[in-house]
């Protein structure tokens, strides 16, 4: 009984801190919900596409399921709206708990905590830190879309990857994603991998060694699947009669 009285205090203590915590956090994402609110309108890239850049990103992580396993690497390259590249990044990142590593991700992309910490793998904070870097470096006042192969996957991730530094991949992006199976299958191509179109146009595939599939080689890739696909659009385009 004694005692109990003599922990009311650090418990009163205790709950008044997880009460301005939360309070914190409240008033930090109605900031950010006000911020993304006032933003005023811009040209979409049909309007204006000397405005607009594109960022492949591809990512590596330890398993499939976002907010329980994490990003081990991210490959982001920034191009024209025609896919010419303009720059590149890469980084490894260590995620904060490496024992959710699932064996199917293991497999694809060899994933080991000792040996990323010893090559040098970024904080997740750190590592955003050099994603917006880069971005501001190479994006400048341009705007920015998404595009990635299966993209709410990248997309998911990467959202978590931001929210574990208190930032927004928003701040970067515009809101929407471009999603490259799904380009393919309004051009007609109605798979969910990329093989057709990489043998019509004999588009290097990446390398399927785990040692060497990362989020830098996939996203590389879909550049020259997104350059195919616009080719092919080209292409159907050229056999359409025009209207006299």
């Amino acid at each position: 009984m004694y005692r109990n009285k003599k922990t009311f205090p650090w418990l009163n203590r205790l709950s008044l801190i997880v009460l301005l915590f939360f309070v914190s956090c409240a008033k930090k994402d109605n900031s950010f919900i006000q911020k993304m609110e006032e933003k005023t309108p811009i040209p979409h890239p049909n309007k204006a596409p000397e405005k607009w850049l594109l960022a492949h990103i591809d990512v590596e992580t330890t398993g499939l399921l976002p907010g329980h396993h994490e990003m081990i690497d991210v490959g982001i390259v920034m191009t024209t709206l025609e896919g010419d590249i303009l720059d590149s990044l890469f980084l490894r990142i260590q995620p904060a708990n490496p024992e959710r590593l699932s064996p199917g991700a293991k497999a694809v992309n060899a994933f080991d905590a000792d040996h990323w910490q010893k090559i040098g793998a970024f904080q997740p904070s750190v590592a955003v830190e050099k994603i917006i870097a880069f971005h501001k470096r190479t994006a400048g006042g341009k705007h920015v879309l998404i595009v990635a192969y299966n993209s709410h996957f990248d997309a998911a991730f990467m959202d978590h990857l931001f929210r574990s530094a208190n930032k927004t991949w928003r701040d970067l992006y515009y809101y929407f994603i471009l999603d490259i199976p799904s380009m393919a299958w309004g051009l007609g191509i109605q798979e969910l991998t990329s093989n057709w179109i990489r043998d019509r146009y004999q588009v290097a595939d990446e390398p399927h060694i785990a040692e060497e599939h990362t989020g830098i080689t996939g996203a590389m890739v879909n550049v020259r699947i997104y350059k195919a696909l616009l080719q092919y659009r080209q292409d159907i385009m050229s056999n359409v009669p025009t209207k006299k």
